[in-house]
């Protein structure tokens, strides 16, 4: 048996109006009694639509009643929670315990989502059948089920955001993306001594306010001595002339009366360079606030590396200045002072000196300058000696330690970094032989992954027996079959050894009740400086040799950037690239297509 389609349905409008009712009640109104009487009269409105639904059901017959009974259902599911929303406003569910409260606020939204979605689109395929002769209850039942499907589809996208709220997670798939906390900054949460503020001040809803507070969030994890607090400037002024803050777009990292700033634009365009920074912004500005400031002495007078480049001059090369080192010995809140026979250096060391450092002499250094060095390292100080195979080999201050210079350049035939083309590449070694030394823990843990480049580098011996007290460890090694290059022609001849040779030791003295004496020795000073390329783990080996010299290995680790590197390749790979993209790659495409083609016409005969 057919009906009619039902006519357009004066009840949903009612059903609607008690919803748009109690709505203006509780969002409007406020309280007291407007929302008492616009509560009462949509509750009225409410209880209403669902007489006048129950006796449409009951009047209709065939598939007009079927349609009816899908109405009401909708208005029950509606009205279930309409009537759950006051029970949890009224507090009635507050005697089953704040979850009870907390669930039944998400399971709201949710009920009239699936009510009122469903719903209009029954309402809108029904009054498209208005002039039909027959109810088509197919077209009704498939309008319901797209409806069905939307209100899932928006049920399942709430619940996915809550769940990520409620669980602090966020996923980031966008081609940009803000650094994450590296394992050096995370690691110096960890080692944090006291607590330490740090304040954001950014509007409401802004791009970067909001990707720095995930940052700090992820990495207040690590510790509870860490604490984030979010502030806007305009509504906290006060607040910000505490801090020393004028406008928003600032983050304070506070401890005590040590305050550090950190400046990003509000726009996030303009912040996408400064947020893929972040990590390394913020461990240094951290390390400043909750370490002191540590002192590292660099030797001068003796043709050594210094910070900046130097040309030729009639009496020594020009040598390559070594601001890198620089700029990540201020990330880790290290001060680079030289010393030299001005500084007092022929007396003693400076007793501020936490580090110093010997970098590629070209000349042996006084005796006077080598004793205070003993006299230094004898005490418990930290000592960093690289040393090139054309310089002195500082045999009176090393061979007592148990450690000795070869003076003899090393070369490899195949593990090599080619810069220039010419022979003298094979002299630029590549390695990623590290033993698991702290010195080196992020190298070792990296592995191949970051191979670290000695360009004209010597061997090092360990001389036995070693020392009382002292302990020897190999930290970097040269690829197996690196010869030593006597006659400097960088081929390997047959009367030149070859071996795994040592290119980087740790030497340490433990003594009772003091400070361990530290010594590394590298075979190579350009390694240290602007001249070692870029994209390879010399930066890491530099940082853990600092940290270790420090005494903070426990800090080493990566940090991380997410700026984009740029590919060099050299001319023969790009000459490959060029090839293989002019004519191998349109080759097999058409060989492809020629192979298919052929076989769809042996496939029809």
């Amino acid at each position: 048996m057919t009906s009619g389609p039902s006519p357009a349905s004066g009840v949903s409008a009612l059903y609607g109006g008690a919803l748009g009712v109690l709505l203006l009640g509780e969002r409007v109104a406020g309280g007291g009694r407007a929302r008492l009487g616009l509560g009462a009269l949509g509750g009225a409105l409410l209880v209403l639509a669902l007489l006048w639904s129950r006796a449409r059901v009951g009047r209709a017959s065939g598939e007009g009643r079927v349609l009816e009974r899908w109405r009401g259902r909708l208005f029950l599911l509606g009205a279930l929670g309409v009537g759950l929303h006051f029970l949890r406003a009224e507090g009635a569910l507050h005697a089953l315990g704040p979850e009870w409260t907390q669930r039944v606020s998400v399971l709201v939204p949710v009920l009239l989502v699936l009510a009122l979605g469903p719903l209009g689109w029954l309402e809108w395929a029904v009054g498209g059948l208005g002039r039909a002769p027959v109810l088509e209850l197919g077209r009704v039942r498939a309008a319901l089920r797209a409806g069905l499907g939307l209100a899932l589809a928006l049920v399942f996208a709430f619940s996915t955001q809550y769940v990520a709220t409620r669980l602090d997670v966020s996923w980031d798939l966008a081609y940009f993306r803000t650094t994450r906390p590296g394992e050096a900054t995370r690691g110096l949460v960890r080692q944090l001594r006291g607590p330490v503020e740090v304040t954001l001040f950014f509007p409401p809803a802004n791009d970067v306010g909001q990707a720095v507070a995930q940052y700090l969030r992820e990495l207040a994890r690590e510790s509870p001595l860490l604490v984030v607090e979010v502030l806007d400037q305009a509504v906290e002024p006060g607040r910000a002339r505490e801090l020393g803050v004028g406008e928003n777009g600032s983050v304070v990292f506070s401890r005590d009366a040590r305050r550090e700033r950190l400046k990003l634009p509000l726009d996030l365009p303009t912040a996408r360079g400064a947020l893929q920074r972040l990590d390394e912004e913020v461990f240094r500005r951290l390390r400043e606030v909750s370490r002191p400031r540590r002192v590292l002495y660099l030797t001068t007078g003796h043709g050594e590396r210094s910070l900046r480049a130097r040309d030729a001059t009639a009496l020594e090369g020009a040598t390559p200045g070594m601001s890198r080192l620089e700029e990540w010995l201020r990330v880790l809140n290290v001060e680079v002072r030289p010393l030299g026979v001005a500084e007092g250096l022929e007396t003693d060391v400076p007793g501020d000196a936490a580090v110093v450092a010997l970098v590629g002499p070209a000349r042996e250094p006084s005796a006077a300058e080598l004793a205070a060095l003993r006299r230094y390292v004898e005490r418990g100080g930290r000592l960093w000696l690289a040393l090139e195979p054309d310089g002195p080999d500082l045999a009176t201050l090393l061979e007592p330690w148990g450690l000795r210079v070869s003076g003899v350049p090393l070369a490899h035939a195949q593990r090599f970094l080619r810069q220039s083309h010419q022979r003298s590449d094979h002299a630029n070694l590549v390695t990623s032989t590290f033993s698991p030394h702290a010195a080196v823990s992020t190298l070792a843990a990296l592995g191949a992954e970051a191979s670290v480049v000695f360009s004209g580098a010597t061997a090092l011996e360990v001389l036995q027996p070693l020392p009382r007290d002292v302990t020897v460890d190999v930290t970097v090694k040269a690829a197996p079959e690196t010869f030593q290059d006597g006659d400097r022609d960088f081929t390997a001849g047959p009367e030149e050894p070859r071996s795994a040779w040592p290119l980087a030791v740790a030497w340490e003295r433990k003594r009772p009740g003091a400070a361990a004496s530290r010594v590394v020795l590298l075979g190579d000073a350009d390694v240290l400086t602007d001249a070692a390329p870029r994209g390879y783990g010399n930066a890491y080996l530099l940082v853990d040799t600092v940290l270790w010299l420090l005494g903070e290995e426990a800090l080493a680790g990566a940090l991380s950037n997410e700026e984009d590197v740029p590919v060099r390749h050299t001319r023969r790979q790009d000459a490959v690239w060029f090839y293989s993209a002019v004519f191998l790659a349109p080759a097999l495409v058409l060989g492809v297509g020629g192979l298919v083609t052929r076989r769809r016409r042996g496939g029809r005969r």
